[in-house]
């Protein structure tokens, strides 16, 4: 019977969407093979964190609250993880794939000398243990797996894992012992880059507006495609093209090696749909794409696509947006 663990991501007090998506996966493990699952909330002054997740579905709400972990940084975090998986007994840790569980699960997982799976998508029982389908190749393939061992690792991918309805019962929230003292610290937390004020994050937007290579500068970036987002009260996000050109930062990059958003209307301004970048936004609901390539392979994909220069098309789709 799985003990699963399912470790929360939030951000400066609000809890993120997809870690509900990986209380979904939980539950369904759950109820195919009678396990239950137990949430760890990590940080400093998470209590309302914890509060919001108390009808997610689990048995307990745990938080490892101190001031050592007020930063999400990666070292802190794995040891604590190991240390409650020791001692709650689990068998099985989960969290959404984002940025930050590439970052923590891995070296947790290290720490136990056990193994890892990423981007799941689908888990069904399989002889007393778990067969687990994951994305392979920017999402070109698709493989089956099993993990050797009774302890598992996952990060799965919010899309393909709906969020249960809240449950009527509230689970308790308990608090494990932390002693920030003895915590690892080679890591220093410096400063926080935080996206433009008032924009979302990417990762929870129902609408997203990302640019590419076509945006020739960032004063041109903040203009076209900050333009339209504010106009959406979308968030924003580019391809690595305008990363490696310093034309945005890397908080922005949306693909394999950037964020996975899976928005219901996402459009594509200047970007020709690279296989890295189509796997981080192949699971939109809805592709809007404005190339002047009409060949470029984001038509591929797009459900709806102009052809047309960013330049001359986005500005005019701003001014229709505008009130009066």
């Amino acid at each position: 019977m799985p003990q699963i663990l399912v470790i929360a991501e939030h951000d400066q007090g609000q809890l993120k969407a997809a870690t509900l998506a990986a209380t979904g996966f939980a539950r369904k493990v759950g109820s195919a093979a009678g396990g239950q699952f137990e949430v760890l909330v990590l940080g400093h002054g998470v209590a309302g964190v914890a509060e919001s997740l108390r009808h997610c579905g689990a048995v307990s709400v745990l938080t490892a609250d101190d001031p050592a972990l007020r930063h999400p940084l990666a070292d802190k975090f794995a040891a604590v993880i190991a240390g409650v998986v020791r001692g709650r007994g689990a068998t099985m840790v989960v969290a959404a794939a984002s940025t930050f569980s590439k970052d923590i699960l891995p070296r947790a997982a290290g720490l136990l000398d056990t193994g890892m799976l990423s981007d799941v998508i689908d888990v069904w029982p399989d002889g007393g243990d778990f067969t687990f389908k994951r994305v392979l190749f920017a999402g070109n393939a698709l493989a089956t797996v099993k993990l050797d061992g009774p302890l598992k690792f996952l990060t799965v991918r919010a899309a393909a894992f709906a969020t249960p309805p809240p449950t009527e019962s509230a689970a308790p929230v308990v608090a494990v012992p932390v002693d920030g003292a003895t915590l690892p610290n080679q890591i220093e937390f410096v400063a926080r880059e935080g996206r433009a004020a008032g924009r979302p994050d990417a990762t929870e937007a129902p609408i997203v507006v990302s640019g590419g290579r076509a945006i020739r500068n960032a004063d041109d970036f903040e203009r076209l495609v900050g333009g339209l987002a504010d106009a959406l009260g979308a968030a924003v996000g580019s391809s690595r093209a305008l990363v490696d050109a310093g034309i945005t930062p890397n908080s922005l990059q949306i693909g394999q090696t950037g964020k996975v958003v899976a928005p219901n209307l996402y459009f594509a301004l200047g970007i020709s749909g690279a296989i890295q970048h189509l796997a981080g936004m192949k699971d939109t609901r809805v592709i809007v794409a404005v190339n002047k390539d009409p060949e470029a392979p984001v038509f591929e994909v797009a459900d709806y696509g102009l052809v047309g220069d960013v330049y001359e098309v986005v500005p005019e789709l701003i001014a229709k947006l505008k009130p009066g």
